[in-house]
């Protein structure tokens, strides 16, 4: 009979009754086995901060090389609040990919087109890139050409982190450590990246310590930058002004002259003024020239003679011409 008490085997002995045990998480062998605290971002192999302090481990000297790398050097020259572009840039070329390289910059990744027919420079390329412990990575032809987006690659590209710009400031401060009077070339609306690229590599090739470029309505370095430089990019420094007209008055007040490359300019380029003294030139763009506030900041106005007044040089001739005639008057 249902709930007869009497019948035998209708008790329960004590303590045989199931329920919840005490505890969480399974028990034996479905037991979970904790695994720690979570561990920090920049310690796992799949985050972006990992990467990012890898790329920086790699960056910094290496023992016995004799060579700090270009982010160590500048943070020697004194950085002192410098800005970051915002993206990672492809830099493609034979000449282009081993100046970088040379530089000891940062790279994330190298690619090589496969079937790449070697010469000297990919055999260096390889070599130092293995080294250096970079990644390589062989790819087809289409996949290396939509990376570059089309531009002459020969076989050969990398991806370099955003670029590093100084302050202002900090070029004074690389002229200071060379030991030699100061001269840097600043770009006054200069929007195309190969022009950019074109100054960078006259500054290398003529001794001046570093580019200026404004912040806004300016070109930046850029892979079109990079493939122009030929490298250079990798070893002149770029300071990025906020503001290009303050940025001059303290270079004045610091002792330095400002001198403007402008058609109307009433000084011939033969006759440059302050050449041996700590100098800045001016370079407006090829249409509006130098507008009026940096026209203002300048202490001479230099014209480059052309046969034709109906003919006009870009910014990237114009600033090899000028930085010629004051390396020349230097030496």
């Amino acid at each position: 009979m249902a709930g007869n008490s009497q019948r035998r085997g209708a008790t329960r002995k004590a303590g045989s009754k199931k329920g919840a045990r005490v505890g969480t998480g399974g028990h034996s062998r479905r037991a979970l086995e904790g695994k720690g605290p979570t561990p920090k971002a920049e310690d796992r192999p799949y985050h972006v901060a990992h990467k990012r302090k890898v790329a920086a481990e790699k960056a910094g000297d290496k023992p016995g090389s004799g060579r700090p790398s270009a982010r160590a050097a500048r943070g020697a020259q004194g950085k002192r609040g410098g800005t970051t572009s915002s993206t990672h840039e492809i830099v493609s070329g034979r000449n282009s990919v081993l100046e970088a390289l040379r530089a000891g910059i940062p790279v994330a990744t190298v690619y090589l087109a496969a079937r790449l027919e070697a010469d000297d420079r990919t055999r260096e390329i390889i070599s130092t890139a293995a080294d250096a412990g970079y990644p390589l990575l062989e790819v087809g032809r289409a996949e290396i050409d939509r990376l570059t987006d089309g531009a002459v690659h020969q076989g050969v590209a990398i991806q370099v982190p955003p670029y590093e710009y100084l302050d202002p400031d900090d070029l004074l401060d690389t002229a200071e450590a060379s030991e030699t009077a100061p001269l840097v070339v600043a770009l006054d609306g200069i929007t195309d990246p190969r022009n950019l690229g074109a100054v960078l590599r006259s500054a290398g090739a003529f001794g001046a310590h570093g580019v200026l470029v404004p912040e806004r309505r300016a070109a930046g370095v850029t892979a079109s930058a990079w493939k122009v430089s030929a490298g250079a990019a990798a070893r002149v420094p770029v300071a990025r002004a906020t503001n290009l007209t303050r940025a001059l008055q303290e270079y004045r007040k610091a002792g330095v002259f400002v001198v403007g490359l402008d058609a109307g300019g009433d000084v011939p380029l033969g006759e440059l003024p302050f050449a041996a003294d700590p100098l800045v030139l001016v370079v407006g763009s090829e249409g509006k020239g130098l507008s009026r506030l940096v026209r203002e900041q300048c202490d001479a106005i230099v014209s480059i003679p052309i046969a034709s007044a109906v003919e006009s040089l870009n910014a990237g001739v114009a600033a090899g011409i000028a930085l010629y005639e004051v390396a020349r008057q230097r030496a």
